[in-house]
């Protein structure tokens, strides 16, 4: 069953009974509780705070999760359904706490959950970390009593942990949020907004339209019953807002925010009612932060340029890391970043916590457009704009390293190349760029190409492919 799984660096998440189901929950509970374990002694020194999205697999999976660290001796502090960011938020913010489990699929279709780890920082555990959990989960066959159950554990005690609820997550979060220095002292925006709101039924609408609220805005919104049953594909993909932008044409109102069911993710629809693609989301954010307290901004390697002007324009330095949240938290400790985060609506501020926060990003946003007195197609005016080009190939049978030096030497004159996740080429004259990586989770290469017009990006994108496919 465990084949059907895909692992990340954070965790596991599948097609509910057709790999994922109550038993491998229990496990992995057990494998993460082990390994906690294993870095911080004792599970009676400490807790585990359990949260889940909305979807409607989500208590059945909690619940054995929470028998999985019971079992191995970790008591666990139940937010119920929470967003993600919140989750981790509070691992951040609880001496108690040693670590966090989030059982959600983010943007997956209904038919999906999964187990995200956080560590003790209130960070997603390292791709390390993930692996010795992996290799643990894996070592524990099916149906098996837990180790340290029996007392004869090297990691752990025959102690049974307890489950208690632990309330507010939310409420705290919208407190931390309106708290930043960032945002106005009184938390009040002077220009009262008006923002549609489409949180497919996630867990955004628990959060996003009270903290607009708090900050003056009048909230208009479509599926924000928290009870998982996605009216449409939940990843807030421009193709899947159009119902959003409907209803800012029909209300007048000045923008939507569309949410991702675990509130990771945010994406935006303009005041006449376009999505504008999610990584403008980091783009306008990084444009409010540097505008308080300039540094260096972090993103990935495929992220637009869009967030490359915004840094510019700050006189900031722009650093790129490989895809992956963790990645980019990880670069963004190094290098000492005041923002960052992903091209996929996900915006971190360390000042916050280190992880991606739609809720934050969605505070962020008003606040500038407030501030600007603009419109946000006004606001987007003001920037260059680009075409993105994305396809996926099937992986080649000759090692990618070959194909990577092919790419890089029948490119066009002028590329610096750089890989540390597949292979990105970019041309900073003709603001062109290519990133051609290798997916985890299936033998396919992903191509994303980007340029200041849809031809040349898909240019780029159709020579890359036929390099691969040759």
């Amino acid at each position: 069953m465990t084949s059907e799984l895909i692992v990340s660096a954070s965790g596991i998440r599948g097609i509910v009974g057709r790999g994922l189901d109550a038993k491998v929950a229990y496990r992995y509970g057990v494998a993460y509780g082990e390994h906690l374990s294993a870095r911080n002694g004792t599970p009676a020194s400490g807790m585990v705070l359990l949260g889940r999205d909305s979807r409607t697999s989500g208590l059945e999976l909690a619940d054995a999760v929470a028998d999985g660290l019971m079992a191995v001796g970790w008591d666990v502090g139940d937010l119920g359904i929470v967003p993600t960011p919140t989750a981790l938020l509070a691992v951040q913010e609880d001496d108690r706490a040693r670590g966090g489990l989030i059982v959600t699929a983010s943007h997956n279709p209904a038919d999906w959950n999964g187990l995200k780890l956080g560590s003790g920082s209130g960070a997603f555990i390292t791709p390390e970390d993930g692996r010795e959990v992996q290799a643990r989960f894996e070592a524990l066959t099916e149906g098996a009593a837990p180790r340290a159950a029996g007392g004869s554990s090297a990691v752990g005690s025959a102690r049974t942990g307890r489950r208690v609820s632990v309330e507010g997550a939310i409420a705290r979060h919208i407190d931390r949020i309106l708290g930043l220095s960032l945002l106005f002292p009184t938390a009040v925006l002077p220009r009262r907004l008006h923002v549609a709101v489409d949180a497919v039924r996630g867990t955004g609408g628990l959060i996003v339209p009270p903290l607009l609220q708090r900050m003056g805005c009048e909230v208009i919104g479509i599926h924000l019953e928290p009870d998982g049953r996605f009216p449409r594909d939940p990843e807030p993909s421009a193709a899947n807002l159009a119902e959003l932008g409907e209803l800012v044409r029909e209300t007048g109102a000045d923008l939507g925010m569309a949410i991702d069911p675990d509130a990771d993710r945010l994406a935006l629809v303009d005041d006449r009612g376009r999505a504008i693609g999610e990584d403008w989301t980091l783009a306008l954010a990084t444009e409010l932060v540097l505008s308080r307290n300039p540094g260096p901004v972090v993103t990935n390697l495929s992220t637009s340029q869009c967030i490359e002007d915004a840094a510019r324009r700050a006189g900031a330095a722009l650093h790129r890391a490989p895809v992956g949240e963790a990645n980019v938290a990880g670069r963004m400790a190094e290098v000492g970043a005041v923002v960052g985060g992903e091209g996929n609506g996900g915006v971190m501020l360390p000042a916050l916590h280190p992880t991606r926060d739609a809720p934050l990003a969605a505070a962020l946003t008003v606040q500038l457009l407030s501030e600007r007195n603009a419109s946000l197609s006004d606001i987007l005016g003001r920037y260059p704009s680009y075409a993105i080009a994305k396809r996926k190939v099937r992986r080649p049978s000759e090692p990618l390293a070959a194909v990577y030096q092919r790419l890089e030497s029948e490119a066009p004159s002028g590329s610096r190349a750089d890989r540390q996740d597949g292979l990105r080429l970019a041309w900073p004259d003709r603001r062109e760029w290519l990133h051609v990586r290798p997916s985890g989770t299936e033998p396919i290469v992903r191509i994303i190409a980007e340029a200041p017009q849809e031809s040349a990006a898909h240019a780029l994108s159709d020579w890359a492919a036929e390099i691969l496919s040759s």
